[in-house]
C-alpha cells in the first residue's frame, strides 16, 4: 500500500488557520489543552515522516527543537518537541538551500518528487501548511483530512485551502471532542475520476 498525504490543522468554526498574517498556529483563539495536545503527540508518533511548506516549518523549527529540553515545559509538549525533530521530514521550498533537524528539501519539482515518495513509501505522511496542501488537492496526492475545530469564528484570515483549489469529496472516518469544546473530524479524501 502507498503511502499516504494527511493534512493536519488547527481551524476555527468558520475554516480559518490565522486570523492574522504569521499566527503560525499560536493565535489567541486556539483553545490547545493537555488532553487535545497528547492526540496531537499520539498521531504525530505514528507518521512516518512530515512534509511542511516554508512557513509552517520555520516556526516550528523556531520552538520545537528547543522545547523538547525545556524543563520548564509541561511533558507533553517536550515530547512532541522530540517527536518532530527526530521524524524524518520534507520542506517543500524553493527558497530554503538547508535545513537541520533530519530534513531534506524539495523545491521546484516538489510535487513530482512527493508524488513519486507517496508512490514508493510507506505510512502516513503527516502535511503542515495551507498552501502545500493546496497543491497536493489539485495534484491528486491528498489523502485524509486532520481538523481540530476550535470553537470561533474569526470572520476573517487565512482559510484551510487557498483560493482556486479544487473542489474533492470527502467521508468522515472519526469524531471526537476534546476539553474547551475542540472537536477533531477527520475524513477521507474521495479518489477523483
Amino acid at each position: 500500500m502507498p503511502a499516504r498525504f494527511v493534512y493536519w490543522m488547527n481551524v476555527s468554526l468558520d475554516l480559518k488557520i490565522e486570523r492574522r498574517a504569521n499566527e503560525q498556529g499560536g493565535g489567541d483563539w486556539l483553545r490547545i489543552g493537555e488532553s487535545l495536545h497528547r492526540d496531537f503527540n499520539e498521531r504525530a508518533g505514528k507518521l512516518s515522516m512530515m512534509v511542511q511548506g516554508r512557513r509552517i516549518y520555520e516556526t516550528m523549527e523556531g520552538f520545537w527543537p528547543t522545547a523538547r529540553k525545556n524543563d520548564g515545559l509541561p511533558d507533553y509538549l517536550r515530547e512532541y518537541g522530540t517527536i518532530w525533530t527526530d521524524i524524518p521530514k520534507i520542506l517543500v521550498s524553493r527558497t530554503r538551500t538547508t535545513a537541520g533537524h533530519n530534513t531534506e528539501i524539495y523545491g521546484d519539482d516538489a510535487m513530482e518528487q512527493l508524488a513519486a515518495l507517496r508512490a514508493g513509501g510507506e505510512g502516513d505522511i503527516g502535511v503542515g501548511g495551507a498552501s502545500l496542501a493546496s497543491q497536493l488537492v489539485t495534484s491528486g496526492l491528498l489523502d485524509e483530512l486532520v481538523l481540530y475545530v476550535h470553537p470561533v469564528v474569526l470572520g476573517e484570515g487565512r482559510p484551510l485551502f487557498d483560493e482556486g483549489t479544487p473542489s474533492v469529496e470527502c467521508d468522515v472516518l472519526e469524531q471526537r471532542s476534546f476539553d474547551g469544546g475542540v472537536t477533531l473530524h477527520r475524513y477521507a479524501v474521495r479518489t477523483r475520476q
